[in-house]
């Protein structure tokens, strides 16, 4: 499997390449309601205001799915998953552009697939949205192994506690396709945000930390991202 990632606010792409088949074991999860109440009411407050849509995805990763506008065959689209959808900033401006896309979409909110669902541009037949919690469901309850040719993981790790992030990792790789790609985008180590946290003491560990509306937010290094997609069984093609 192969990934491409980037963080803000110092841009980072990271290109990880599948390289064999992963076993995963999910582990039974703790209790979490209190975390997905925090998002939930996130979503609730802020709908779908909160967040701008990403159209610079279209730029930075088209070349991946450049191929697919051109190709009309239902039966031969290429197949995304977008782990962590919110209100579905990432896969609405993806879906305008490369209209032959099939796109899975879950998130760990019930309201954030809500909003979703009610977006004047969901198709059903394009767009298939579900809520898990990627840190402790298989997604091979929701979608077929080894089925996807892309995931896209924008600004959805770092509301992982680092324990979890190798099982959803591993998760992801399941229904990701022997050449599949992950593509990724997230908060990277000295952004703005993480010195304002710091200076406040809200730190839960290092480099994680929780925010004034109680979610919570992790920062990453490159050397760290390319740790963790190894060890599950990636290959890191590209970091930039």
């Amino acid at each position: 499997m192969a990934v491409a990632i980037s963080v803000t606010p110092t841009p980072l792409a990271v290109h990880i390449r599948k390289r064999r088949p992963t076993a995963v074991k999910l582990q039974s999860g703790v209790d979490v309601e209190e975390h997905r109440n925090q998002w939930e009411n996130f979503y609730q407050r802020h709908q779908n205001k909160f967040f701008k849509d990403r159209h610079y995805l279209e730029k930075d990763w088209g070349q991946y799915f450049c191929e697919c506008d051109h190709n009309t065959s239902t039966t031969n689209r290429k197949i995304i998953l977008e782990a962590g959808c919110g209100a579905g900033n990432t896969i609405f401006p993806l879906a305008k552009k490369f209209p032959q896309l099939y796109i899975h979409a879950c998130d760990f909110s019930h309201h954030a697939i809500t909003l979703v669902k009610s977006h004047p541009s969901f198709l059903e037949d394009q767009i298939n949205v579900f809520v898990c919690n990627i840190a402790e469901e298989n997604l091979c309850d929701h979608i077929m192994p080894a089925s996807v040719d892309f995931v896209t993981l924008v600004f959805t790790l770092s509301a992982v506690s680092p324990e979890k992030m190798p099982i959803v990792i591993q998760n992801l790789g399941r229904v990701l396709k022997s050449d599949g790609h992950v593509l990724f985008r997230d908060y990277a180590i000295g952004d703005y945000a993480q010195v304002m946290l710091m200076n406040k003491n809200q730190v839960i560990s290092e480099n994680f930390y929780f925010r004034g509306d109680g979610t919570c937010s992790f920062y990453f290094s490159e050397d760290l991202l390319s740790k963790l997609f190894k060890r599950a069984g990636f290959i890191v093609v590209d970091v930039k």
